[in-house]
C-alpha cells in the first residue's frame, strides 16, 4: 500500500532502501547508571507527591530533562539513526499507578521535546539526518486475558479504553515533533491493534501520516506472545495497517530471538526489525551480553538477509549500539518478502487459504440465528455450556468459528463481548480465527 509521508518520513523510507537502519538501545539501563534517588525523580515540582516516583522513568522528562536528552544524544553519537522518546508508560492507563494521569499530554510533549533537542544537537554537529520515534508502550493491562483466574470473561481494560488512551498519547507525541510512531513491546496483539486503530484515527483527523513501526514481544522460548499468538499469527493480525516496519523486541536475547525473526522475515512484505535484550537476565536481574557478542549475533542476522532495522532493548547501552552499527556497515538490507495474495486469517495460530487448501469448515453452531440450542444457552445465561459448543466444533474440525449474537430478545453487544472474552481464554478454541 503506497503511503504519503512528510519529507522526514520519506527520507527515512528511502534510508531503509539503502542500508540497514540503526535504532537506539535501552533507556532504563542508562537511567540506572545515573544512580538517581527518590528526590531526583520527584524534583521540586513533585516533592510532595503522595506516591514515590522512583521507577517512573517518564517523569524524568520533566524533572531531569537534561539527563534524558544526554542519553538520547549518546545513542545518536554511537550511530543510531532513530532514538525512541522516553514515553514508554506515558498513557493514562499506565500512569494511573503513580496518580499522574493528568500529566499525559505534558509528559509526552516533554519526552518528544528532549529527544528532538538531542536529534537537532547531533545533526548540527555533522549534518547527518536523524529521526525521533514516539515510543508507545503496551500499558500494564491486557485486553485479551483476565487478571482474575476465577472469572475468565473479566477484563481490566477494554478496546475502547485503550483506543482513548493511545489517541491522547499519539496526539501529544506528534504535537511534540516526533518523526514516526513506535508502538512496542506488545505482549497482547489486541492492545497493539487498539494502538494502531488509535494512530490511524489520529492520522485521519489530521490529514497527515508519519511512518509507523509496530513491535511485538515473544515472552519466552514457547515462541508465542503472552496472549498466545505465534509470530505468523501476530503478523497476520496487524498486516492491514500500512507499516514502515514490523518488529520483535524485548524479553529475549539476540540468539534466542533468531528463529522468530527468521520466521517474520520470511512472511513480511514490509521491513523487518528486531531489537533484543542484551541477553537473558541473570540471577541479579542484570544483562550480560557484551557489545561484541550482541553485534556478532545481529551481524549474522543481517548476513542471512533477515533484517532491515536493528537496535537494542533491556540492558543495551551506547557501546552496544556502536558495535552493532559497525557490524551492519557493509551488509545489505533484507529484501522484503513477496508472499502471494491469499486469504490470511489469525486466531492464536494463522490460517492461510490457498488454491491447494481442500476444504475450509466454518463452525456455525455458535450463531444464535442458526442454532436454537445455542440461542437457548445464551438466553438462559449458560455461558459455560455455550463455550463447550465452541470447543466441540473445533474438536470436530472447524477451521473458523462464526459467532453471531444478533437476536432481538438479548443484549447482543454484551453477549458477544462476554462470549468472545470467554473463548479467548480457551487456547484450544482461540487457536482458530
Amino acid at each position: 500500500m503506497a503511503v504519503s509521508y512528510p519529507p522526514s518520513g520519506e527520507a527515512l523510507a528511502e534510508l531503509f532502501e539503502r542500508r540497514i537502519v540503526l535504532l537506539d538501545g535501552a533507556m532504563g539501563s542508562m537511567i540506572q547508571k545515573l544512580g538517581l534517588a527518590d528526590e531526583d525523580y520527584a524534583g521540586a515540582r513533585f516533592a510532595s507527591h503522595p506516591i514515590a516516583l522512583k521507577g517512573c522513568s517518564d517523569i524524568l522528562c520533566l524533572t531531569q530533562p537534561g539527563a534524558i536528552e544526554d542519553i538520547h544524544y549518546q545513542y545518536f553519537r554511537a550511530g543510531a539513526d532513530i532514538v525512541e522518546t522516553n514515553s514508554f508508560t506515558a498513557t493514562s492507563i499506565a500512569l494511573a499507578d503513580y496518580e499522574l494521569t493528568h500529566l499525559v499530554r505534558e509528559l509526552n510533549l516533554a519526552a518528544a521535546h528532549v529527544a528532538v533537542a538531542a536529534r537537532d544537537r547531533a545533526m548540527a554537529e555533522d549534518g547527518k539526518q536523524r529521526w525521533v520515534a514516539g515510543a508507545i508502550g503496551p500499558t500494564n493491562r491486557t485486553a485479551s486475558l483476565s487478571p482474575d483466574v476465577n472469572d475468565p470473561g473479566f477484563r481490566a481494560v477494554n478496546f475502547a479504553q485503550l483506543v482513548e488512551a493511545y489517541t491522547a498519547q499519539a496526539e501529544a507525541l506528534l504535537d511534540g515533533g516526533v518523526d514516526l510512531l513506535l508502538p512496542e513491546t506488545a505482549f497482547d496483539t489486541l492492545n497493539l491493534k487498539a494502538a494502531l486503530f488509535a494512530i490511524d484515527g489520529v492520522f485521519t483527523a489530521r490529514g497527515r501520516r508519519v511512518p509507523v513501526i509496530a513491535s511485538t514481544t515473544i515472552t519466552d522460548r514457547s515462541g508465542r506472545t503472552l496472549s498466545g499468538q505465534t509470530i505468523e499469527a501476530f503478523f497476520q493480525s496487524v498486516s492491514h495497517m500500512p507499516l514502515l516496519s514490523v518488529s520483535i523486541n524485548c524479553a529475549l536475547g539476540a540468539e534466542e530471538m533468531r528463529p522468530y525473526v527468521a520466521a517474520l522475515a520470511t512472511i513480511a512484505p514490509t521491513n523487518v526489525a528486531c531489537y533484543p535484550n542484551a541477553g537473558l537476565p541473570n540471577e541479579f536481574g542484570e544483562y550480560d551480553d557484551t557489545p561484541a557478542s550482541m553485534a556478532k549475533t545481529l551481524g549474522s542476522f543481517a548476513e542471512a538477509g533477515m533484517v532491515n532495522l536493528v537496535g537494542g532493548c533491556c540492558g543495551s547501552t551506547p557501546a552496544h549500539i556502536a558495535a552493532i552499527a559497525a557490524a551492519m556497515a557493509d551488509v545489505a538490507p533484507r529484501r522484503r518478502a513477496t508472499p502471494p495474495h491469499y486469504l490470511r486469517l489469525s486466531g492464536l495460530e494463522p490460517l492461510t487459504v490457498t488454491p491447494q487448501t481442500n476444504f475450509v469448515m466454518i463452525g456455525e453452531r455458535t450463531n444464535i440465528t442458526g442454532s436454537a440450542a445455542f440461542r437457548r444457552l445464551i438466553r438462559e445465561d449458560k455461558y459455560d455450556d455455550a463455550v463447550a459448543v465452541a470447543r466441540s466444533q473445533v474438536e470436530n474440525g472447524a477451521n473458523v468459528l462464526d459467532v453471531c449474537m444478533d437476536e432481538g430478545m438479548i443484549d447482543g453487544v454484551a453477549a458477544m463481548r462476554r462470549f468472545l472474552n470467554l473463548i479467548a481464554a480457551e487456547p484450544d478454541i482461540a487457536k482458530i480465527p
